[in-house]
């Protein structure tokens, strides 16, 4: 997995996107005291569940990988 060049901003570009696209489906409502934690696993699941990103094997499963793969999805986004 190799890093992308500004993945922090990617990241958080993708929660933003990711909460607004969740809460516009109406599955969810982010409480401010929710994690960041807990936003990217519920993201990476939503946006897996929808076919919007291709799911991670079992055995790489962990929050960097999802951030990682959040972080894509965020720099197609801007494409």
């Amino acid at each position: 997995m190799s890093k992308l060049k500004n993945e922090k901003e990617l990241l958080k570009t993708a929660i933003r996107v990711g909460m607004r696209y969740g809460e516009n489906r109406g599955v969810v409502k982010f409480d401010p005291d929710d994690s960041a934690n807990d936003k990217i696993e519920f993201l990476y699941r939503l946006l897996v569940h929808d076919k919007l990103i291709t799911p991670l094997p079992q055995e790489q499963l962990s929050l960097p990988t999802m951030k990682h793969k959040l972080a894509l999805w965020a720099s197609k986004l801007k494409s």
